[in-house]
């Protein structure tokens, strides 16, 4: 299957590639958990998430620079207000944009190719990824839009993090950039092209070093061969009781005793 902006995201693409969100609906990152249920559920055309205002923010700003803009907002007319203006979130995206516009480092790094699409293999399985920012020879960037670029995550097995490890970024740097090699036979830094949606916005270029990323890949190593016999049905997914899929599928056959409600999170965390 030869890969276009058009199918990237389509039900096709998703069967015969794996992505690194793909990867993430499955097993999760070190403060988020996977859902294998859902991921499924994802692929087969079963389960869609909604579209949230956080995530329609970032997409605002991501269409922007790709220069998608005009066709992101004819397809999200929820954006606007019924006289037509932008409600104030994506105004805030607007400003978000003017602020990264007027640094000449950020778009230093914001001028690469947009969008480019490469495909490798990773665990003997077929890999996609999608660049926000590559500069042949130099370095891949992806761009974040984010709460608060300094904000803590706490993990009881791990503690306190920073979004990039909460949210599993390194996972996606540690997949492009190996694609990358495989595609190009350079091995690039990755860096994360960061802004915040706080009244005043933070901006930061930051490096994910080549020690995490290898770390992360070979973690991806480790977990792909489940992921592929869940794919191809060879086992059956485990559910994690608590993603909106679960709660919007469970069907109950018992009570469970009100120390159980926090079973859940303790044992993932320990």
């Amino acid at each position: 299957m030869q890969l276009t902006n058009e199918n990237y995201f389509s039900r096709e693409a998703s069967n015969e590639y794996m992505s690194v969100s793909q990867y993430k609906s499955f097993i999760g990152s070190m403060g988020i958990k996977g859902c294998e249920a859902m991921a499924m559920a994802e692929i087969n055309g079963e389960w869609e998430r909604e579209k949230s205002t956080a995530l329609l923010v970032g997409s605002y700003v991501d269409a922007h620079f790709e220069g998608s803009l005009p066709l992101f907002k004819a397809q999200n007319p929820e954006i606007f207000t019924k006289q037509g203006s932008l409600k104030a979130e994506y105004r805030q995206a607007e400003e978000i944009i003017n602020r990264i516009e007027r640094d000449p480092y950020f778009m230093k790094f914001m001028s690469g190719q947009k969008q480019v699409i490469m495909t490798g293999e990773i665990g003997g399985v077929p890999w996609k990824i999608k660049m926000d920012s590559y500069i042949p020879d130099i370095c891949i960037v992806d761009l974040k839009i984010v709460k608060s670029i300094r904000d803590r995550f706490y993990v009881k097995k791990y503690g306190y993090m920073d979004f990039i490890t909460n949210w599993g970024y390194e996972i996606q740097g540690a997949v492009y950039q190996e694609i990358v090699r495989q595609n190009t036979g350079k091995t690039l830094p990755f860096y994360i092209a960061a802004a915040s949606k706080e009244k005043i916005t933070d901006i930061e270029i930051i490096q994910i070093n080549d020690e995490a990323l290898a770390g992360a890949l070979e973690k991806v190593k480790e977990h792909i061969e489940r992921v592929v016999k869940l794919k191809n049905g060879e086992i059956e997914p485990e559910r994690c009781g608590v993603c909106d899929y679960c709660k919007f599928t469970k069907v109950l056959s018992r009570p469970i005793l009100y120390t159980d409600l926090i079973l859940d999170e303790m044992e993932d965390t320990e």
